[in-house]
């Protein structure tokens, strides 16, 4: 898949075959490190807080489209180096949507070592509304709360999709994985596996906390226009 057009603040500095080579607290300073492990604290604990009333409005919503689910749906993911750890959303699907998988992965329309329908049938009439506006990735804030992920960084893979990875792949787990990330505002679902690659391995290499807070608030805007949310 060639490369897309991407916005004009775009910053692209890793060609294909430069290998990143660095691992967290190597590269980065320790000052950017605790910096960004505070403002992960303190906004994902005020994020939950204030979002508790909305918590509890969708945990009926989808209690009432099928009382028999669960509210909460987590999912194994691979983090910083290769460990894995239950990532937690809103259910969006139905209760068996991990079975019904096997039987769609021909109509995949993400390249690579991924998986994404627009139009996914398993997903609820609840979920469709969760997953546009992104509110079904609230719950992450407990992740980065805990630590096992941060504000931003890298999309944390699902096993089977790390067991397709190159050792260049694997680059993009030498940090903590983030719930938003430079791949997130400058491209989503726009381009396929290997140019989210290229994007994630950019972020590594030139993060800052100013660059954080900016995705932080680009991530903002775009959830206000929902754009290519699937």
């Amino acid at each position: 898949m060639s490369m897309q057009k991407l916005p004009e603040d775009y910053e692209y500095v890793l060609p294909k075959l430069y290998m990143l080579h660095t691992k967290e607290g190597t590269k980065d300073s320790d000052s950017y490190l605790v910096m960004k492990r505070m403002i992960d604290i303190i906004f994902s604990a005020l994020g939950l807080l204030v979002l508790l009333p909305l918590f509890v409005v969708v945990a009926v919503l989808i209690k009432l489209e099928d009382p028999k689910g669960k509210v909460f749906f987590w999912q194994n993911r691979v983090g910083k180096d290769e460990k894995q750890f239950p990532m937690y959303k809103f259910r969006s699907m139905v209760s068996n949507a991990e079975e019904l998988k096997k039987n769609l992965l021909a109509h995949n329309e993400v390249s690579g070592a991924m998986f994404k329908i627009k139009n996914d049938p398993r997903i609820t009439r609840t979920g469709r509304f969760l997953r546009k506006t992104s509110i079904d990735e609230l719950p992450q804030l407990w992740n980065v709360l805990i630590g096992h992920m941060s504000l931003v960084g890298p999309r944390p893979p699902l096993p089977e999709e790390v067991a397709e990875y190159t050792d260049y792949d694997k680059q993009r787990l030498t940090v903590t994985p983030g719930c938003t990330g430079y791949w997130q505002v400058h491209a989503r679902n726009s381009v396929g596996f290997d140019e989210m690659v290229q994007l994630d391995l950019t972020y590594i290499h030139i993060r800052s906390t100013m660059l954080d807070l900016k995705i932080i608030a680009k991530t903002g805007l775009m959830l206000l226009g929902s754009k290519d949310a699937y």
